[in-house]
């Protein structure tokens, strides 16, 4: 073969390579997309079925809100080649805008804006049955336009910028940077929005069950089909060395979902003398989350044991926030995606196969990603803070009394998405 020959060759398997690459972001990006139902049927079917409307239209906003503010304005900064502030965000040049118009790049744009939509949606749950869909709608068009971009700009667009990349720190798929920004933004709105009426009674917590937990497992099951391609997809790449990595991350994060729900089961069995729908059904959830993080970075025992920590964690989670704290969480998201975000991106700095402290690291990686996942948590939480205190002062964050009582479908929304049909007398 000539050398020209060679090169040719060398030119189309790049060709193909790239393709492939965009192919697999792309199918990655629509299994992530999906998740948004999954999302919606857990928060369904954790809450009363009088907010089950409201309930679909927060989480159906959280994407079209956030389709349209990170193609707007989201991805310039989080994506941008100017550093503002020091490094504290990024900007696009000023002859491209913010309006995000490479249409070499769109399937990139495309992936990236389904993680933020998720973690907008994140704070659904935590503030369900209770708030005014103003101000959700409000606070969902800040996470989506500021405060997830600016976070995430400190470490994915993996450069030398990037201040938590160049510290070194690890989250292979959004375990701070989706998944803890949630979930402090979740914990911050809920304390402020405060707790649903009833919840507690005389210092004591009392239950308020789902009314389908059928719809809550189908949910975490969308959820974690969504997961092979949030975790899978965020390889970026297909081909060789790739195909091998992706179905690496797939295998873990597979385990790790698997033995979050196994652990949380025998836990509840173990704590209630019977085993838990919806606690397993959270901890298939916080092996998800927790793996997040580390799923390129671990072995499939590495896999194993960060699911097995949160699976037991997320029960205890939820335990001392509902009842010690008395932060009403219809859904456990604070714990789920907050708590085990935190703890997840933690373990790396325990499991990592190349830094990890049980590997011969040292310390150095464990305290990276202590420090770079409370970042993103207070940062969250700042902003939220700040969104919240505003909206408070001005509209409000609750309905009345009267509304939440007789649900937010009917007063909000003018219909109810189990509306009783009954013959007519005539």
């Amino acid at each position: 073969m000539t050398e020209i020959q060679q090169e040719a060759l060398n030119k189309a398997v790049e060709t193909i390579n790239g393709d492939m690459a965009a192919l697999w972001i792309t199918i990655a990006a629509v299994l992530v997309f999906f998740m948004q139902a999954g999302f919606t049927l857990v928060e369904i079917g954790f809450t009363r079925s009088k907010n089950a409307g409201n309930i679909i239209m927060k989480n159906i906003m959280d994407l079209c809100i956030g389709s349209i503010m990170f193609w707007a304005v989201g991805y310039g900064i989080m994506y941008g080649s100017d550093l503002v502030m020091g490094g504290f965000f990024r900007s696009s040049p000023a002859d491209q805008g913010y309006f995000f118009f490479s249409a070499t790049d769109w399937y990139n744009l495309f992936f990236q804006t389904v993680f933020c939509a998720t973690a907008a949606t994140i704070v659904s749950g935590a503030v369900a049955g209770r708030t005014k869909f103003s101000t959700y709608l409000i606070l969902s068009a800040v996470i989506t336009t500021l405060i997830y971009p600016i976070s995430g700009s400190w470490y994915w667009p993996f450069d030398d910028d990037a201040w938590l990349n160049t510290a070194g720190f690890v989250d292979f798929a959004g375990s701070s940077v989706v998944h803890a920004v949630g979930g402090g933004a979740a914990l911050v709105a809920a304390i402020m929005v405060g707790p649903r009426i009833g919840k507690y009674v005389d210092g004591k917590a009392i239950a308020i069950p789902g009314h389908n937990i059928p719809f809550g497992a189908i949910g975490v099951m969308i959820l974690w089909l969504g997961w092979f391609g949030f975790n899978g997809g965020s390889q970026l790449a297909w081909g060789g060395d790739d195909t091998i990595g992706a179905g690496s991350v797939i295998i873990n994060t597979n385990l790790a979902a698997a033995i979050g729900a196994v652990s949380a089961l025998l836990l509840t069995w173990l704590k209630y003398g019977k085993p838990d729908v919806s606690m397993t059904l959270n901890g298939a959830l916080a092996g998800l989350v927790g793996i997040t993080a580390g799923c390129g970075a671990v072995s499939a025992w590495g896999a194993l044991a960060i699911g097995l920590i949160c699976g037991m964690l997320v029960v205890f989670s939820i335990e001392f926030i509902d009842k010690k704290l008395h932060i009403d969480d219809p859904v456990g998201a604070i714990s789920v995606h907050g708590v085990c975000g935190f703890a997840g991106t933690v373990l790396v700095g325990l499991f990592a196969l190349d830094g990890g402290l049980l590997y011969g690291g040292g310390a150095h990686l464990l305290w990276v990603q202590t420090y770079g996942s409370l970042a993103y948590i207070a940062w969250a939480a700042f902003g939220t803070f700040v969104v919240m205190f505003i909206l408070k002062k001005t509209i409000g964050l609750r309905v009345s009394k009267e509304t939440e009582m007789d649900g937010l479908d009917i007063h909000e929304h003018g219909s109810e998405a189990y509306p009783d049909f009954r013959l007519n007398s005539h």
